[in-house]
């Protein structure tokens, strides 16, 4: 299981890609499939850096005349939370026929939400790549009160 929340899909890939095709496993192979199922949760809360959500552009086409389509990151996110992870396990693999294969073993939830039949066949998590931040609203007002003071004002310091 691999938790989603504030991660950068691209660098994320890597490490799933990892799991997916079996690479840390002492019997890996190249033409076997011996890779893991891998459950990646809260797709919805990916972070990309910078103007990525602006910038980034996905490409897609129907094979028709006139069939090319570029979306860009956002549209694309709002449509469905899951595609940019999906895209980004996608690009990381290997590009061979074993492609398809391996990708059938990612499953991917937009919240953390998972149906039971998946969570109790899960034996172990996946670390996440950067620390997720604590919303100040969520830190316990003692932990607050407790926090060095750098600096103390005096009585008559008016602040603007």
């Amino acid at each position: 299981m691999y938790d989603a929340t504030w991660q950068d899909p691209y660098k994320s890939a890597e490490i799933i890609k990892f799991y997916l095709m079996g690479l840390y496993k002492p019997i890996y192979h190249p033409l076997n499939e011996s890779g893991d199922h891998v459950v990646v949760i809260n797709s919805k809360e990916i972070a990309l850096r910078g103007d990525e959500w602006r910038k980034r552009v996905y490409f897609h086409h129907t094979t028709y005349h006139g069939g090319a389509s570029w979306t860009l990151a956002w549209e694309l996110h709002n449509k469905d939370p899951t595609l940019i992870v999906k895209k980004a396990v996608y690009g990381a693999l290997p590009k061979n026929l074993q492609r398809r294969h391996i990708m059938q073993r990612l499953h991917i939830f937009p919240n953390n939400k998972v149906p039971d039949d998946i969570l109790k066949n899960i034996t172990s998590q996946i670390r996440q790549l950067r620390d997720v931040p604590v919303r100040l609203d969520h830190i316990p007002q003692e932990e607050v009160d407790n926090f060095p003071q750098l600096l103390t004002y005096p009585k008559n310091y008016i602040l603007k």
